[in-house]
């Protein structure tokens, strides 16, 4: 049987693919339509998925009714949400099922986690009513303990500072996450916190409380603060109360749970600055590759399934085969120090692992230049390290042993050796590279570690700021056309 799980008409859509109990495929619809953050299915990506058959059955990863009903009361006014009707346009007429929206979330992370129990947090912006929810999961039983509902929403919280620093909310919160580095969180610390969130003392109902609705944004908020460096401490006290508001979260959801496994999903769980705290609290950790809405996806037909899938990593998208020796791209990074690789199945997820990456040798200051000048993007801005996981320990504080997904911060221990990967604050976001998830791109680094003496590589995404990642030959092409930079396959 094929199931399809879709989210879309809201923003990053997604369509994933099931073969049985199987996850076969899974890509968003910016890989295909080349629009950042694409709200839409895209025929080509229709198109593509059908090659792995006809859907039996649709999975939507939110109730419409009850999205109406919030946008409604939101004073958004009355909006079609119709799924069927959306669904006809890309000549998808399959039965549909429709399913909340933190419950795909929750299903998306724990029933690929490997955990028979857990604690499952999701924090997004906004999901029906719903912006933060705490699960209990046993076996295949998925139960919720805990809701905060609409306007109390970290997500809109960030999204609303993002805008307010100038940025794009919706999609350059990870730009004000690394702004945040550059301020000082104590000068707007008390005023966020008199002015937006508040941390009842005895209220188990509201973990956090936010005092006006953000839905809309706060560009009416302080607007004499308009220089380069009242944006960073502006950043800066964002990521502090957030920080500050996650690990309460934290706090009450290890005293009322069983479990010391924890499930993290939601748009939140890439704040990868914030995501070691979870640590300090819970033994293991899942973040599953995307968390944000997109992999809801993949969790619309686990809520339908209510089953664990063996979870097949994250290159889900687009297949472009290996064509190119590791050898002939090492050679070249030794004369050229950079270059693009296009190979294999494109991640499923914001971050590139190996497989549509801008790599570079990690040594030395003027990489960094370089690249975000192609790439076109702020130079205060580092790049994330992709390391042989067996080294992880001697270059980086590593927050647990495996940081797959790049989805936590460490301290790097010699950064002044790799400015290029390493943040005003000395943090790295690291990918570590073991011997089973990505067999190609870890042959790659052991054979860079053989002839350089250096275990890692500067890994980027292959694209530019405000685009998608390169997704197939032609868009190899064209990127190589237009920067001059070689892309393997």
């Amino acid at each position: 049987m094929i199931t399809w799980g879709i989210s879309a008409a809201s923003h990053n859509a997604a369509l994933a693919v099931f073969e049985d109990d199987n996850l076969i495929f899974a890509s968003e619809s910016e890989r295909f339509s080349g629009v950042k953050n694409d709200p839409d299915l895209d025929q080509k990506l229709v198109d593509h998925a059908r090659t792995f058959g006809e859907p039996d059955l649709v999975c939507w990863y939110e109730r419409p009714w009850l999205k109406t009903l919030r946008q409604m009361t939101a004073g958004q006014g009355w909006q079609d949400n119709n799924v069927k009707d959306y669904l006809r346009k890309f000549n998808i007429r399959t039965p549909v099922k429709t399913f909340k929206h933190h419950q795909t979330h929750a299903s998306a992370g724990y029933y690929t986690s490997g955990f028979n129990e857990a604690c499952v947090l999701v924090i997004d912006a906004i999901g029906e009513f719903e912006c933060l929810t705490q699960w209990d999961a046993v076996g295949t039983d998925l139960h919720q303990r805990y809701s905060l509902e609409y306007p109390n929403s970290l997500g809109l919280f960030y999204s609303a500072m993002t805008q307010r620093c100038g940025l794009k909310p919706n999609e350059e919160e990870y730009i004000l996450m690394g702004m945040a580095a550059l301020g000082n969180p104590k000068r707007f610390l008390r005023d966020l916190l008199d002015d937006f969130v508040e941390f009842p003392n005895d209220d188990y109902q509201h973990v956090y409380r936010i005092k006006k609705n953000l839905h809309r944004g706060c560009t009416w908020w302080r607007p004499e603060l308009t220089s380069q460096q009242d944006f960073y401490d502006i950043a800066a006290a964002t990521q502090a109360v957030y920080e500050m508001a996650f690990e309460r979260v934290l706090q009450q959801a290890v005293r009322s749970s069983a479990s010391r496994n924890l499930v993290l999903m939601g748009g939140c769980a890439l704040n990868c600055s914030a995501n070691p705290i979870a640590y300090k609290y819970f033994d293991r950790v899942w973040i599953m590759p995307a968390p944000g809405d997109s992999g809801s996806s993949i969790g619309a037909v686990l809520a339908h399934k209510k089953t664990h899938i063996a979870w097949p990593g994250p290159y889900l998208g687009y297949d472009m085969g290996y064509t190119t020796s590791n050898e002939e791209i090492v050679a070249h990074l030794l004369e050229h120090r950079l270059c693009g690789l296009a190979r294999g199945r494109a991640e499923f997820g914001p971050r590139a692992l190996g497989n549509r990456s801008l790599i570079a040798d990690p040594r030395g200051s003027e990489i960094k230049v370089a690249i975000n000048q192609i790439k076109h993007r702020e130079q205060f801005r580092p790049f994330a390290p992709a390391i042989l996981a067996e080294f992880a320990n001697q270059y980086f504080k590593m927050p647990t042993e495996s940081t797959t997904y790049m989805q936590y911060i460490a301290p790097c221990l010699e950064s002044e050796s790799f400015p290029a990967i390493a943040h005003l604050d000395n943090t790295s976001r690291v990918q570590t590279v073991n011997k089973t998830d990505n067999p190609q791109f870890r042959a790659l680094l052991e054979l860079w570690y053989s002839k350089t003496g250096c275990p890692m590589l500067l890994n980027t995404s292959l694209n530019i700021k405000g685009k998608p990642m390169v997704n197939d030959a032609t868009d190899a092409a064209n990127w190589t056309q237009l920067h001059g930079l070689p892309v393997f396959n």
